[in-house]
Formats: structure tokens, C-alpha cells, sequence
């Protein structure tokens, strides 16, 4: 049993890391974290098709992931 929540738990690793890999960059460099953070921060600027699709997708795996790992940390004690 703790070794597949393991195994699960390196796949939703790996999940996590491609899925945000893919995501686009929502700031340019220090002047996009000063300037467009705030727009980003109250949802001025709305994700649409597949951002919105990787957005979800993200909280999804990680959740899984969160979920996943206190399981394992549970059994292996």
C-alpha cells in the first residue's frame, strides 16, 4: 500500500513540474513584478482557454499532490 501511494505520489511530481513548465510567463522580468503584479493579484486580467485550462489543471495536481504526500507521511510512520 505505501509503496503505490508512493509511486502516485512521484507521478503527481512529475505532473506538477510539466504542468507548470507549460504555463506561460504572466510578467516580464522586476518591471512586470512591480507593474502587472497588482492587475495578476486582483483579477484584472482574466486566463482564457488553455491558461485557464493549465490554471485549473495546476490546482488539481496539486492538490493531488498535497493530498498524496500527507497520505505517504502518514504510512511510512
Amino acid at each position: 500500500m505505501a509503496i503505490t501511494f508512493k509511486i502516485l505520489l512521484i507521478i503527481f511530481a512529475l505532473a506538477l513540474i510539466s504542468v507548470v513548465l507549460l504555463q506561460k510567463g504572466k510578467s516580464a522580468g522586476l518591471s512586470g513584478a512591480i507593474s502587472g503584479g497588482a492587475e495578476h493579484l486582483f483579477g484584472k486580467t482574466k486566463a482564457r482557454g488553455l491558461d485557464l485550462f493549465l490554471q485549473r489543471l495546476t490546482i488539481g495536481v496539486a492538490a493531488g499532490f498535497f493530498i498524496c504526500s500527507l497520505v505517504v507521511a502518514y504510512l511510512v510512520k
